[in-house]
């Protein structure tokens, strides 16, 4: 299992990033665990994944900050879904995914998959190859944010 979490980790980082922007980014992945406390109330804990199992549910955390001179306009950023997880979730109206390794792009609810015998199903979390985010609104200089989304441990 550690092996995976290693590739796990190294596909985290994004394929594609406007470099010319000088935009930082920072990657972190966490696994999230649902406690109850003594008076039987629930907490969602974000914890570094030290050892991860199917099922396990993960965030994916992209801090990014423009590092550069200058506001970074039409930054977008394409991130990969790891081979071993399943994605759940983006947490994000601005973020696109693509279910056939990144040639279109669209909301998941608007994405088909073709069949072998010629027909098509609607797209689902395990179709998503790609995560993208473009930005509509430059980033000014200096200026950070998160981009997030959560996946399953096959």
């Amino acid at each position: 299992m550690r092996t995976a979490l290693l590739f796990l980790l190294a596909a985290l980082m994004p394929a594609q990033a406007l470099a010319a922007n000088q935009v930082a980014l920072d990657n972190s992945v966490f696994v999230e665990r649902v406690t109850t406390d003594a008076a039987g109330k629930q907490r969602v804990l974000l914890e570094e994944p030290k050892v991860v199992v199917p099922g396990d549910r993960l965030v994916f955390v992209l801090a990014y900050r423009n590092a550069g001179a200058q506001a970074a306009d039409k930054f977008v950023v394409t991130n990969p879904m790891p081979a071993a997880v399943r994605f759940a979730d983006a947490g994000d109206a601005r973020a696109l995914v693509s279910i056939d390794g990144g040639k279109q792009w669209g909301l998941l609810s608007d994405l088909a998959v073709s069949m072998s015998d010629g027909t098509r199903r609607a797209a689902q979390p395990a179709d998503v190859t790609h995560i993208r985010w473009a930005f509509q609104n430059p980033i000014p200089v200096g200026g950070t944010g998160k981009l997030m989304f959560r996946g399953v441990v096959k």
